[in-house]
C-alpha cells in the first residue's frame, strides 16, 4: 500500500511537472496568430553561427534543451570576446522574449541589438541588454546592472533574479525607440540618435564608435560570449510591420 501512495504521489509530481516542461520552445496558438517565431527550438543551433563566422563557435552548445555558453570554451579572445553568436538572419522592428540563467558565479553576457559584423566585437555595434550577476558586484555603476542598456541607461530597480534560476526578458525595438523589461517589469526606454542618446553616448565608451553615432536601423540579435557560462531558452521574436499593440 505505501509502495502504491508512493508511485501515486510520483505520478501526480510527474504531470503537475509536464506543463511547464511543454511550455519551453513551444508557441502557443495565440503567439503564432501575433506573428512570433522561434529563433531557437532547443535541440539544434540553426539560425544561429558565430559573428563574423560561418559555423557555430565550439563554446555553445545544446544542453537539456538550453542554448549555452560553456565556460572554459574558446571566448575571452580580443576585445570581449571572441565567440559572440549572433541570428543568420537580421531583424529591424521587433519584440524579443528570451529567458536567461547564469551559472558561474560573478557571471556576465550580453544581448547586443541590431549588431552589425564590421567591427573587431559585437558590442562595438549597436546597444546592449546586459546580463549580469549583480549579487557579485556591489558597488556596480547602476548602468552595467542585470537590466541596463550598458553603460548608458540604468534599469528602474533590481530585478534580477539569483545566480541559478530563470530571468525573462523583453526587448521592443521600433524604429529608434527601445525598451527593456525584465521578470515583467518594464526597466527603461531610450531613443536611438536622440540629444539625450548622443549626450550619454560622448561621455561613453562608446563615443568614437560609428554605429552609435549613426544607429543602423537592422541588424542581427547578439548574445555575447563573456567566457562565463550562461543558458539561454524560449528565445523567440516578432517581427514587427505596424505599431506595437499590448500582447
Amino acid at each position: 500500500m505505501i509502495a502504491m501512495i508512493r508511485a501515486c504521489s510520483l505520478a501526480a509530481l510527474l504531470l503537475a511537472a509536464a506543463p511547464e516542461a511543454r511550455q519551453n520552445h513551444r508557441l502557443t496558438e495565440a503567439e503564432k496568430e501575433a506573428g512570433w517565431r522561434l529563433l531557437f527550438d532547443g535541440k539544434t543551433t540553426e539560425g544561429w553561427r558565430g559573428y563574423k563566422m560561418k559555423e557555430m563557435p565550439p563554446g555553445w552548445k545544446v544542453i537539456d534543451g538550453a542554448l549555452v555558453r560553456v565556460s572554459g570554451g574558446e571566448g575571452g579572445k580580443g576585445a570581449g570576446g571572441g565567440d559572440d553568436i549572433v541570428t543568420v538572419e537580421q531583424f529591424d522592428d521587433f519584440e524579443l522574449k528570451l529567458d536567461w540563467k547564469i551559472v558561474d558565479r560573478a557571471g556576465n553576457s550580453g544581448i547586443i541589438l541590431r549588431a552589425s559584423e564590421d567591427a573587431v566585437t559585437s558590442w562595438h555595434t549597436g546597444p546592449e541588454m546586459q546580463i549580469l550577476d549583480n549579487a557579485a558586484y556591489p558597488g556596480r555603476d547602476v548602468r552595467q546592472l542585470a537590466g541596463a542598456c550598458y553603460d548608458l541607461y540604468s534599469p528602474v530597480k533590481d530585478v534580477s533574479k539569483p545566480r541559478g534560476e530563470w530571468n525573462a526578458v523583453r526587448i521592443v525595438a521600433e524604429g529608434n525607440h527601445i525598451k527593456h523589461w525584465l521578470n515583467g517589469v518594464k526597466l527603461l526606454e531610450y531613443e536611438l540618435g536622440s540629444g539625450d542618446w548622443m549626450e550619454r553616448v560622448a561621455k561613453s565608451k562608446f563615443r568614437d564608435m560609428k554605429h552609435f553615432q549613426q544607429p543602423p536601423a537592422k541588424g542581427h540579435i547578439c548574445l555575447q560570449d563573456h567566457t562565463a557560462r550562461i543558458e539561454y531558452r524560449n528565445i523567440k521574436i516578432r517581427p514587427l510591420r505596424q505599431k506595437t499593440q499590448p500582447y
